[in-house]
C-alpha cells in the first residue's frame, strides 16, 4: 500500500468507488446484465428481503472476515470506503433513476449499458490508482492465486466470476424470477465487464488518474 500523497489517494479511493457505484445504479437500469460479482448480489437481493445497500455491507462483511482470517495485507482503506458505501450510493441511484427513466426502450437500455461501462472504468482507475486496498472480492481472488498458490490469478479471478454468476443465477431463479429475465443480471453488460473493460480502465489510468495523482499533466506511472 502507497503512503505517499496519501490524503489524494483516499480521496481517490472515495471518488472511484462513488463512480463504481453510480455505474452500478446505472447497470441495473440497462438491465442487460452487471459484472460478475454484481451477478450474484442480484440474484442474493432477489432472494433476500432487505435493503440492497445493507445486503451489499453484510456479503462484504463475510468477505471481509475470509481475507483477514487469511491475508489482510490486501486490506485498506479504500477496502471500508467500498464496503460501506458502494451498495447505499448503487441503491440510492438505481431508486432514483427508475424515476427519471421509466420503462426504457432497448435504445435507452444500450445508451445506459455504454455510458454504464465508461463510467465503471473510469472509477475503477482511481480507485486502483490510489492503491489504498481491494474491494473484499478481489482479495478473494488474489489470496487464492498468490497466498495459496492455487494457479495464476486471472485464470482464479475467472473462475470466481464464473462461479458468481452460476450462483447469482441460481438464487434469482430459486427466488421465483423468470428464467428469460436472467439476461438483466447474467447478459452482454456482464461478459463486457468481465472480459473487456482492462483497455478502457488503463486509458484513464494513464490520462488522467496517475497524472492527477502525481501532479503532472504527462504519462509518468506511480
Amino acid at each position: 500500500m502507497k503512503t505517499e500523497n496519501f490524503g489524494k489517494r483516499v480521496f481517490m479511493s472515495l471518488f472511484g468507488v462513488i463512480i463504481c457505484a453510480i455505474s452500478v445504479g446505472i447497470f441495473k437500469i440497462a438491465a442487460l446484465g452487471v459484472d460478475p460479482f454484481q451477478s450474484f448480489m442480484a440474484g442474493l437481493d432477489a432472494l433476500v428481503p432487505i435493503g440492497f445497500g445493507t445486503l451489499y455491507v453484510i456479503t462484504n462483511a463475510v468477505l471481509l472476515l475470509f481475507a483477514l482470517v487469511f491475508d489482510r495485507h490486501y486490506i485498506g482503506i479504500a477496502t471500508f470506503i467500498n464496503l460501506f458505501l458502494l451498495g447505499y450510493i448503487t441503491q440510492f441511484t438505481y431508486e432514483y433513476l427508475q424515476t427519471v427513466i421509466v420503462d426504457p426502450s432497448i435504445i435507452v437500455r444500450v445508451l445506459c449499458l455504454v455510458i454504464g461501462i465508461v463510467i465503471i472504468c473510469f472509477g475503477s482507475a482511481f480507485y486502483m490508482t490510489a492503491n489504498l486496498g481491494v474491494s473484499t472480492y478481489d482479495a478473494v481472488a488474489l489470496i487464492i492465486s498468490n497466498t495459496w498458490k492455487k494457479g495464476k490469478f486471472q485464470y482464479v479471478r475467472i473462475a470466481t466470476d464464473v462461479v458468481c454468476v452460476i450462483l447469482g443465477t441460481a438464487l434469482f431463479l430459486i427466488s421465483g424470477g423468470n428464467f428469460s429475465r436472467i439476461p438483466t443480471i447474467a447478459g452482454i453488460g456482464t461478459i463486457i465487464t468481465a472480459f473487456f473493460m482492462g483497455p478502457l480502465i488503463e486509458f484513464f489510468n494513464i490520462h488522467i488518474a496517475r497524472p492527477i495523482l502525481n501532479g503532472t499533466t504527462n504519462n509518468k506511472n506511480i
